[in-house]
């Protein structure tokens, strides 16, 4: 399929970013939203996500007069080969996935949508979502495809355009091909398979990397008590190929947009499959417990009681690269920091404005003065590059918990101050020279 008339509904990370990469690839792409002054907005190429290449995706598109955004999808999926559903599935009742956006948009289109238009998933849906939609449409004549994405925010437009694998699933194979034919241009392994095969395949990816970061969060902690060092241990590791590097890095916790919604999502449609997911479950018990240790690590640093403690933090996003909080592990210890009575002043380079509990300011140096303690907790690279000598001067204390262990510790130690990161030895001045 050399060029196609695609429909993308949702216009959030995924959806803008597929129906920007799609265009790109030469295909003609309407984007749909609810929103009409977010439509507004992106008809005359102003992107509000942080998401690096992507607005200038969205200005070279529409430039072409390949990518087009309106309101309503109902008349706008008329002439359609495609329909990518890119809708919020966002943690519902009991942490099964929520649908009803998804139901309201397959409602909405269900008597417009042409014979042979592939429905396409690509929000991550649950396991036996395209035979509900296929209910739902009633409609034989249009297939119902899944999709799933698997995309990074901060890496989302690298992610689309060069992937390492794009997953196709549905009941009719034709029609997955089809929708594999638009990705013609991408170097990637293609995996055609079953509906229920590829829902399962973006949370089974999903849950494996929280289990991953679980894994090696609790070998941190071993690493602290064992006087063992977590970067040593981890470079062992990601040596092994079975293994790998990637996800090997300890922090707060994980958290975004996608991990805590769909590990939650596996846990409740692996019990009404009758499966006890224990391993899954203790991932997630893990992860909470690793902010609690986290919390531990900020109050013994300032004597063992956060009351009344002043504690600068560095980074609220949930990642480097993006301004995203959704279910934050970073602003999750902000905001327990100061429910344990700690006086909390932040610092972010992608998110401004008021926060509840906290002070967010626009220079780093500001959480420094007068800090008890200083809690690096976003692993942006410009902390690498503090003054950390000056961040000293204006500090009460002498610690910084560096969650994300992303500074070098010397240059902290150069600076009269204490280290402290994860599974790693502190650094510090010895007594007889402070």
């Amino acid at each position: 399929m050399s060029s196609a008339r695609i429909v993308v509904v949702g216009t959030g990370y995924v959806g803008l970013t597929t129906g920007a990469c799609l265009a790109s690839l030469g295909h003609r792409v309407t984007c749909v939203d609810v929103d009409e002054a977010k439509v507004a907005r992106l008809s005359a190429g102003r992107v509000d996500i942080l998401e690096p290449g992507l607005a200038e995706l969205v200005g070279r598109g529409l430039a072409a007069r390949r990518l087009s955004f309106v309101v309503g999808a109902r008349e706008a999926v008329a002439t359609a080969d495609a329909v990518f559903l890119c809708v919020p599935t966002p943690m519902g009742a009991g942490g099964s996935a929520d649908l009803r956006a998804v139901e309201a948009v397959t409602d909405e289109i269900r008597d417009t949508v042409p014979s042979g238009c592939a429905l396409v998933t690509k929000s991550t849906v649950p396991v036996g979502t395209a035979r509900r939609i296929r209910a739902l449409l009633g409609r034989a004549d249009v297939p119902v495809v899944s999709n799933p994405e698997f995309l990074r925010e901060g890496t989302a437009v690298a992610d689309f355009l060069g992937p390492d694998r794009i997953v196709v699933g549905s009941d009719d194979e034709a029609a997955a091909r089809r929708v594999a034919d638009l990705y013609e241009q991408l170097s990637a392994p293609v995996v055609v398979t079953d509906a229920a095969s590829a829902e399962l395949v973006k949370y089974a990816a999903n849950c494996f990397l929280a289990m991953k970061l679980s894994y090696v969060n609790a070998v941190a902690e071993l690493c602290e008590r064992l006087g063992a060092d977590i970067e040593a241990v981890t470079e062992g590791m990601g040596h092994d190929r079975r293994i790998g590097r990637s996800f090997l890095k300890p922090g707060p916790g994980w958290g975004g947009s996608c991990l805590p919604k769909d590990t939650a999502a596996m846990v409740r449609f692996a019990e009404a499959a009758g499966y006890d997911f224990t391993m899954l479950t203790a991932a997630i018990s893990e992860n909470l417990a690793q902010r609690e240790r986290v919390l531990a690590k900020i109050a013994g640093a300032v004597g063992g009681n956060l009351s009344g403690a002043r504690v600068g933090v560095l980074g609220l996003a949930f990642k480097a690269g993006t301004d995203d909080l959704r279910d934050s592990p970073a602003l999750a210890v902000a905001s327990a920091l100061f429910a344990h009575g700690a006086e909390v002043t932040a610092y972010d380079p992608a998110v401004g404005g008021e926060l509840p509990g906290m002070i967010v300011v626009d220079d780093p140096y500001q959480v420094a003065k007068g800090a008890d303690v200083v809690v690096l907790l976003t692993e942006w690279n410009e902390f690498r590059r503090l003054d950390w000598a000056y961040m000293a001067e204006l500090m009460v204390g002498d610690t910084v918990v560096d969650t994300r262990n992303l500074l070098d510790p010397h240059t902290v130690l150069d600076a009269g101050l204490i280290w402290q990161g994860i599974g790693r030895p502190h650094a510090r001045i010895p007594v007889a020279l402070r």
